[in-house]
C-alpha cells in the first residue's frame, strides 16, 4: 500500500493542525489495506468515552470467500492516542466549528498509521479563493517552464 490521501479535505476543510495515530486492525484488515487500499471520503473521526475512533471507514475483506461470518467491514476501528493527546482533541472539537478529518493512510515500519487533520469547514467563498490561487500559481509555474524553454 502507498500513502493513500484524502485530497477532497484539504479543498473542504481548512487543516488547522495535524495529528497521527496507530490503527487497531485486525489481520486480515492489514492485509486486505496493502493489497487493495482505502477509500478516506466520507471518513471522520470522533471521540467517545475517552478513546478515538475511525468511523465509516470500509476495509474490505482480504479473501472474501474465507472472512469469518461476524466480520463488518464498516466497523469503527480505535486509534492509538495517548490520554492528553485524545483530551486536548476532545476540548477542541467541542468547540463551534471544529472537526477531525482523515487526511492520509500509511505504512510505518510494520504499522499502518492515519494521518488526521483538526479542521475547520471552508464556506463557499473560501473555496472558490483557494481555486483562483490554484491557477494563478498554474499559470505562474507554466511561465517559469515556458521562459526556461526559450532562453535556451
Amino acid at each position: 500500500m502507498e500513502n493513500v490521501k484524502n485530497k477532497k479535505a484539504y479543498y473542504n476543510y481548512e487543516i488547522l493542525e495535524k495529528f497521527q495515530a496507530g490503527l487497531v486492525l485486525s489481520g486480515q484488515e492489514v492485509k486486505s489495506l496493502r493489497t487493495r487500499g482505502i477509500s478516506l471520503s466520507g471518513t471522520y473521526i470522533e471521540i467517545k468515552e475517552g478513546e478515538a475512533f475511525w468511523v465509516n471507514a470500509v476495509i474490505p475483506p482480504y479473501q472474501p470467500l474465507n472472512t469469518d461470518k461476524n466480520y463488518n467491514p464498516r466497523r469503527e476501528r480505535k486509534l492509538l492516542l495517548n490520554k492528553k493527546e485524545i483530551n486536548y482533541l476532545a476540548q477542541k472539537v467541542k468547540e463551534r466549528g471544529l472537526t477531525l478529518v482523515p487526511l492520509s493512510v500509511y505504512t510505518g515500519t510494520y504499522k499502518i498509521k492515519l494521518e488526521f487533520g483538526l479542521a475547520r469547514g471552508k464556506k463557499k467563498f473560501d473555496k472558490r479563493e483557494s481555486i483562483k490561487k490554484r491557477e494563478v500559481e498554474r499559470k505562474i509555474k507554466s511561465e517559469i517552464k515556458h521562459e526556461g524553454v526559450n532562453s535556451l
